[in-house]
């Protein structure tokens, strides 16, 4: 019990030290970390608030924890009492009617506490997932449609030889299905690879998908019954006469075919020359793929983040500060959480992504509303890493009620953007055409791993105007192209107090270019202002001690062997660390027992892109491959494991 004491004792302390950091974001948004008694990991997989304001967790090992007092009012602690045990790695958490439903690896399941003692006394098998073993095939949700019906989303196992490649093993990976109270499978939409994204936003289904194969970046969409969502895998089900889903494998590799060259159209890029510039548009399919749903708001991969999952709608009234309405998307690789607005275009969702937070501790995988209007996040980064300095827990974002200076929306119009600011411009850095840039871009759609930005165009803001409150700004913008992402810089833009946007860019995914009335009456651009512009590079995966230490580390010449400094966010970009660590086995072996192999700097760097698991005969997990990893990052990897003999 003393231990205990202890551990929460230093975790209050932890939170304290926490606040105390004089970060932007932080003036506006405090992350708290809530104390976790000693030898509790909290692998956060699913998470929801109780009608009595406590807060339920289920974890990837299999338990659900209701915390008591879980705002920490006054001076008491939160209290954790376990609900459920033995489940199968929980990756969705929803209460309904008195009972708490989950998704777990070959279920979904309904708990019941009959008695009242705080403990569930009924495990009910609501529907059987069908899966085939893969490790991979996680199974994500539920969430509650409007009738009562649940919609739950099955990950797709990966090959063999083809790491990235995903595959639909049994049926309905890599689907949304929806379950009924009775146990009745619907498939319900397919085309994805990884939905760990999910989200009911009043009353809709929405996805959110990570890049990888078939996918250029993390991107999030609204899905109805019927709807494609762009990976392949899952046609393989299509011919089930229980399918809404009619398009075959066959007619999508018609338009871009992995097994060869170039299809009859000249779509396809082959993967040895991903970097070529022009490869084939998702958006160019939809003429012939009534069924394809293209993102309705991407969130560029790097920038944004890395693995998209819960999203949320702000429904605080206010409560939680100025972006009532809008969504909140959490990233697991990249430890934040962005923010999007979204708006409906000739019948279809659009819209602008920003970055709403970052600094959390462990990667972001669920998210719920606390009765009080602050948001709690669930967090693990087992078996996927993420940036941040620890494995997992539960934390919780509090609008301090200051108000930030921020881009509040950005609007399509007939000829631009409208920029919407939460607090009124300084007139003269708002009138400024040096403080804006507009960049569009996209990703192709292609059977390989991911994608550059491709198709990149800095376009000319030929004129804008202030509204006379000083709360909007419209931007006459030349050369706009619909199913592209247009980044909009506004940096220099201040506030009537001379403070910069807190985050100064804006991503909008333009669908669709309204009609309406054009832009009158603004000033024009000076005829001596040449249209330039930078890319946003995106940043790299480290922690926010590393980006400390980067920023006043001064430049020096790389010795030979590379510190642990140099290397460690190379460990972390690639997410070595998730399975390794420098002096004890964690799900691998250790940096320092591999360097006793004696192995080349050459030989790790093929054992990163092609592992041989008989090396290692005494661990259960295998190391997958990873020839993503340049051969530069490789090699520095090698160089500094090498140095640990």
């Amino acid at each position: 019990m003393k231990k205990i004491f202890k551990t929460i004792l230093f975790s209050v302390a932890m939170v304290s030290a926490a606040l105390a950091q004089n970060t932007a974001e932080n003036d506006y948004y405090r992350i708290i970390t809530l104390p976790v008694p000693e030898n509790m990991l909290l692998e956060v997989g699913g998470i929801t608030t109780l009608p009595n304001g406590d807060v339920a967790l289920a974890t990837r090992r299999g338990d659900i924890w209701v915390i008591n007092n879980p705002y920490m009012a006054g001076t008491a602690q939160p209290y954790f009492k376990k609900f459920a045990s033995g489940l199968h790695e929980i990756l969705g958490l929803a209460y309904r009617n008195g009972a708490l439903y989950c998704a777990q690896r070959g279920e979904l399941t309904k708990l019941i506490d009959k008695n009242g003692d705080g403990k569930a006394d009924v495990y009910e098998t609501i529907a059987t997932l069908p899966i085939s073993g893969h490790y991979h095939e996680y199974s994500y949700g539920p969430k509650f449609l409007p009738d009562g019906s649940m919609i739950v989303t099955g990950n797709v196992a990966f090959g063999d030889e083809e790491w990235w490649r995903g595959e639909s093993r049994v049926p309905w990976r890599g689907w949304a299905v929806r379950i009924t109270e009775d146990g009745k499978i619907e498939p319900y939409a397919t085309g994805m690879r990884s939905p760990c994204g999910i989200g009911m936003i009043d009353g809709e289904f929405w996805y959110g998908d990570n890049q990888g194969d078939w996918m250029g970046s993390g991107f999030i969409a609204q899905v109805n019954k019927g709807d494609f969502m762009g990976h392949p895998a899952g046609l393989r089900w299509t011919s089930d006469p229980n399918s809404p889903v009619k398009l075959t494998t066959e007619q999508l590799y018609a338009k871009v075919n992995p097994r060869k060259d170039k299809d009859a159209n000249g779509y396809y890029i082959k993967p040895e020359n991903i970097e070529n510039e022009r490869g084939v548009y998702l958006f160019e399919m939809k003429k012939d793929i009534p069924e394809l749903k293209t993102p309705a708001v991407w969130l560029p991969h790097g920038v944004l983040g890395i693995s998209t999952s819960e999203i949320l709608k702000d429904e605080t009234n206010g409560a939680f500060g100025p972006f009532a309405g809008q969504l909140l998307v959490g990233d697991q690789g990249k430890s934040n959480i962005s923010r999007v607005f979204v708006e409906k275009v000739n019948g279809e969702y659009q819209g602008a992504s920003f970055m709403f937070r970052e600094g959390f501790q462990s990667g972001i995988l669920r998210m719920t509303w606390g009765q009080d209007g602050s948001l709690f996040v669930g967090e693990t980064n087992r078996g996927w890493g993420s940036a941040g300095n620890t494995t997992a827990g539960v934390e919780r974002l509090v609008w301090t009620g200051k108000m930030p200076f921020e881009m509040k929306a950005v609007r399509a119009t007939p000829d631009g953007f409208e920029i919407e600011f939460t607090k009124p411009v300084n007139k003269a850095t708002a009138s400024d055409f040096k403080n804006y840039q507009v960049r569009s871009f996209i990703y192709k759609y292609h059977p390989v791993y991911g994608s550059p930005p491709v198709g990149e165009k800095f376009l000319n803001v030929k004129g804008l105007k202030v509204s006379e409150d000083g709360m909007k700004v419209r931007l006459l913008v030349e050369g706009l192209r619909d199913h592209f992402i247009h980044e909009i810089k506004a940096d220099g833009v201040k506030d009537a107090e001379a403070k910069g946007l807190l985050h100064n860019t804006a991503f909008y995914t333009l669908n669709n270019i309204p009609s309406g009335e054009k832009l009158t009456g603004f000033v024009p651009r000076p005829a001596n202002l040449p249209v330039a512009g930078t890319t946003t590079k995106a940043e790299k995966l480290v922690t926010p001690d590393d980006r400390t230490a980067t920023a006043t580390k001064a430049t020096a010449t790389k010795a030979a062997v590379p510190t642990y400094d140099e290397v460690k966010p190379l460990l972390q970009k690639h997410t070595c660390v998730a399975c390794h660590q420098q002096d004890k086995r964690q799900v691998g072996p250790a940096f320092k027992d591999i360097a006793k192999r004696k192995y080349s700097n050459d030989k790790i760097v093929n054992l990163i892109h092609k592992p041989n698991p008989k090396n290692w005969p005494d661990y259960a997990t295998e190391m997958p491959p990873m020839p993503q990893v340049p051969k530069a990052d490789g090699l520095k990897i090698a160089a500094w494991i090498n140095s640990l003999k």
